[in-house]
């Protein structure tokens, strides 16, 4: 996204859900002038700018710092987005509370003699009257009440979304297994895995260490072949994270390890990336083919290569092959699929969405991506897309577990 995008677009909305967030969890709950108010503020504000901060601090900082700043800064993107979703659920619940607080107002301001009420006179309030009732009819302590209770509730159930999303996002993926006929697969393929893993996006947030994990799972897995499709890394240089990638020069499988490019490796430099996990080990399938036993096996650009003079190919990568073999294709974005139709591949691997990643959005992307996550056809072509194992922005998944697939092809003639 373009700073001038950035600027009109996003930070008036960022800047709107802080003030919405300071107003109800800082102004309504806390008294003028109060420590807690002072506080308050302060810490909405540096959250604010920590989050802006995050995102250029990841390439312009040093690690150590990037780090620093990255972690409170991303982990803020989903606070403030699951914050001001439980405040506004909360709005429809503040009225119900202050009807409920009206009425154990008006009790409590009848005494117990004659049932002579103690304001509302129009004689002046002694030492010992209620404080001034707002417009509502509630003083302001009992509003001051409700809007606690609303804001303890909000913040109880925002920071319950973000500590499970932050476990499910850094906790070990979860090993799906799926079964695929293809009608054009040979006999001799029958039974041939595919360990499926995209979207690791290696950032200041997350290390070798994730790697050796995910490479421990795949290698356990025992796949005939390991693919890669996109997404190694989070708009770095090989500089940065290189180290982090090296543990993927460990992975085994007969029929090899291939790789090809997603968006964020030319947001980072796709060349140097490409070169690099060549020299670990994978085939990097950039618009070409290659016969396995049994069907072939092809690969394309990410289609943001375009933008780099480096885009997708689907005449190289498909063109002039047997139609009577099948064709596996690895292409990042599921989106790819409608060329890869139009060249009759039988199923298209691709990661990318990250099954949407967050809770709304894991329910709303389909409204924009037909094909979010999981196996779908489009076409004469079926489609299977990986939840991913990283995540992008904030380290938090929610309604969008990371996965790691093993596609276990299937033939007829068997």
């Amino acid at each position: 996204m373009s700073s001038a995008l950035f600027v009109a677009l996003v930070l008036p909305v960022l800047a709107g859900a802080h003030f919405y967030v300071w107003w109800r969890m800082v102004r309504a709950t806390t008294s003028p002038r109060s420590w807690w108010r002072r506080a308050g503020t302060v810490l909405i504000v540096l959250l604010a700018l920590l989050l802006v901060a995050a995102p250029p601090a990841e390439r312009a900082l040093p690690a150590p710092l990037a780090t620093a700043v990255g972690w409170p800064g991303f982990t803020w993107m989903a606070g403030i987005l699951y914050l001001t979703l439980a405040l506004l659920a909360g709005e429809a619940v503040r009225p119900v509370l202050m009807r409920v607080r009206r009425r154990h107002f008006a009790g409590d301001t009848v005494s117990g003699d004659g049932g002579e009420r103690l304001y509302g006179t129009g004689s002046v309030p002694g030492p010992d009257s209620p404080a001034p009732a707002s417009a509502d009819g509630l003083p302001a302590s009992r509003r001051m009440f409700v809007s606690r209770v609303v804001a303890v509730a909000a913040g109880t159930a925002a920071g319950a979304a973000v500590g499970y999303g932050a476990y499910t996002a850094l906790g070990p993926p979860r090993v799906r297994r799926l079964v695929v006929p293809l009608t054009r697969l040979g006999p001799e393929a029958h039974g041939f895995r595919i360990a499926l893993i995209s979207d690791i996006h290696l950032n200041v947030l997350v290390g070798r260490s994730r790697t050796r994990q995910l490479v421990d799972l795949l290698n356990g897995t025992e796949p005939d072949l390991v693919a890669l499709v996109g997404d190694l890394v989070e708009d770095a240089d090989v500089a940065v994270q290189g180290r982090a990638a090296e543990p993927l020069a460990n992975l085994r499988a007969p029929h090899g390890v291939y790789y090809v490019t997603g968006n964020h490796e030319f947001y980072s430099g796709a060349e140097q990336w490409v070169r690099f996990v060549r020299e670990l080990g994978l085939r990097p399938l950039r618009n070409e083919r290659i016969a396995l036993p049994g069907f072939d096996l092809a690969g394309i650009e990410d289609a943001s290569g375009v933008d780099h003079d480096d885009g997708p190919d689907y005449e190289a990568a498909l063109g002039g092959r047997d139609r009577n073999r099948a064709v596996v294709l690895l292409a990042h974005q599921p989106a790819q699929v409608t060329e890869a139709a139009r060249y009759g591949v039988d199923l298209q691997l691709s990661g990318h969405t990250h099954g949407g990643q967050l809770w709304p959005f894991t329910r709303l992307a389909s409204l924009v991506e037909p094909h979010v996550a999981g196996l779908s056809r489009y076409r004469d072509t079926l489609l299977y897309v990986s939840r991913g194992t990283g995540f992008w922005g904030p380290p938090v998944r929610l309604d969008a577990d990371p996965d790691i697939t093993v596609v276990e092809l299937v033939s007829p003639r068997a």
